[in-house]
């Protein structure tokens, strides 16, 4: 369901810690500035009508907030070898106050999924605020709804947080929006923990980082690339596990939803675009370290703290491969999670520049479901949705969202090219609707 809506958007503002900060220089991790992370990242909440008046509660609390959180008040700079630091000035972040012509209930007609409708109205991109040297590190915007709802955008500086540091934060601004004193999780900076080793010594050999040599693809039209969301329920998942092997399905061995899930996108993705014989299909997975006890971070931590793990094989195989087979790979790799890879990841970030990560023929699927999003409550409850608002052609993530029943779901957007979009639609679709078949017809002999 297309939507069209007029949004009133005052002057944007600056909006600064509310008491004295620390006026200092904060250097990044040597994994928080990798050049895979320096862009902005956006976000959305969407909440039904409650009390008060969002567009104050929530710049009251995002003011205070940002006393222990002060330096996301600050502005980045590079300092020698591309070194990223935060000057913590205080200036503050961007902020937007608005309204729209549109009730909660229209974008749940809509299907609350990316892409969503006016986006760059209810998120709206401040002239010279897009880069990452020299600019805020967040841009937030409240757009009151005319049911009395409201949508919360958020853009952030990636090099700043991953998507549970981000949540942190935007939960501390929630404590506060609640009445609260103080945030319930303190703000731990600490991010020489993950610095490279002086000298660095990587032990793993690193290819994710590597220039991959691939067949040019022929041009496709920015106009030509098509975004949808496919939503995976609860009878869609099991029926995806009920057909993995046996020794995928039994206890303490069990494939999980986000092993099955990213195996299906990634085949189907793979059988969608044409990538030539010979060339391999990749896929990274972002996994989170955070509560790795060899590495010692602190409660509170918001720093980046998770990285990609990549999985390759060559696309013909992977085309014919069973969805076990595939499982059965992403389980190798998530294996070489371990402290020294962080640590290696590190070093050679160090030694080699702080290189991307190399997308040819590359998924970048991060499982976001269970950082929180879908839990940030300001005083009007948890949100009708929370999470990312976009995805781009070879970066995606798995979203907990609910279905028209209220029943919990995943929902994972896919940008691909218009007549590869045809080709993951078919993969995706006739598969369901079996699949629900196959799955109504276990239930029934278990009955």
């Amino acid at each position: 369901m297309a939507l069209s809506f007029p949004v009133r958007r005052r002057a944007p503002e600056l909006i600064a810690p509310a008491a004295p900060t620390p006026r200092e220089t904060k250097r990044l991790s040597d994994l928080d500035d990798q050049e895979t992370l320096r862009w902005q990242v956006p976000t959305v909440f969407v909440y039904r009508a409650g009390r008060a008046d969002p567009v104050d509660t929530i710049r009251r609390a995002l003011a205070a907030a940002l006393v222990p959180y002060y330096p996301f008040a600050g502005r980045l700079r590079e300092v020698e070898d591309r070194k990223l630091v935060v000057d913590c000035t205080g200036e503050g972040v961007l902020f937007i106050e608005a309204d729209a012509d549109l009730l909660v209930a229209d974008l749940e007609a809509a299907g609350l999924r990316a892409p969503f409708p006016c986006m760059d109205q209810l998120l709206f991109d401040v002239e010279g605020s897009a880069g990452v040297l020299g600019t805020p590190l967040l841009l937030i915007q409240v757009t009151r709804l005319l049911c009395g709802g409201f949508v919360l955008g958020i853009r952030l500086n990636h090099v700043m947080c991953d998507a549970s540091g981000i949540v942190q934060f935007m939960d501390a601004v929630a404590d506060l929006a609640r009445g609260g004193c103080e945030p319930a999780v303190s703000s731990v900076w600490c991010r020489e923990l993950l610095d490279a080793r002086k000298p660095p010594k990587p032990e793993f050999r690193l290819p994710e980082y590597d220039d991959v040599a691939v067949t040019p693809a022929p041009a496709v039209a920015l106009g030509d690339m098509l975004m949808r969301t496919f939503s995976f329920s609860a009878a869609d998942v099991a029926a995806l596990k009920g057909a993995l092997p046996p020794h995928l399905r039994g206890r303490g061995n069990r494939a999980t939803t986000f092993e099955v899930l990213a195996a299906f996108i990634w085949r189907a993705r793979s059988k969608a675009l044409p990538i030539p014989a010979g060339e391999d299909a990749r896929l990274a997975i972002v996994i989170s370290f955070k509560n790795n006890g060899e590495l010692r971070l602190p409660p509170g931590y918001y720093g980046n703290a998770a990285l990609p793990v990549t999985v390759t094989t060559p696309a013909e195989a992977l085309r014919r491969s069973s969805l076990g087979d595939v499982v059965e790979l992403l389980r190798e790799a998530k294996k070489t999670m371990t402290t020294e890879y962080v640590r290696s990841v590190a070093d050679t970030l160090v030694l080699r520049g702080r290189p991307p990560l190399a997308m040819a023929n590359l998924l970048l699927l991060s499982d976001v479901r269970l950082v929180g999003f879908h839990r940030v409550d300001f005083g009007w409850g948890e949100p009708v949705y929370g999470g990312p608002s976009h995805a781009w052609f070879g970066v995606s993530y798995m979203i907990a969202v609910k279905n028209g029943t209220g029943e919990h779901a995943v929902a994972g957007p896919v940008v691909l090219p218009r007549a590869a979009m045809g080709v993951f639609r078919s993969e995706r679709e006739p598969r369901q609707n079996s699949q629900r078949a196959h799955f109504r017809s276990l239930q029934t002999s278990r009955i």
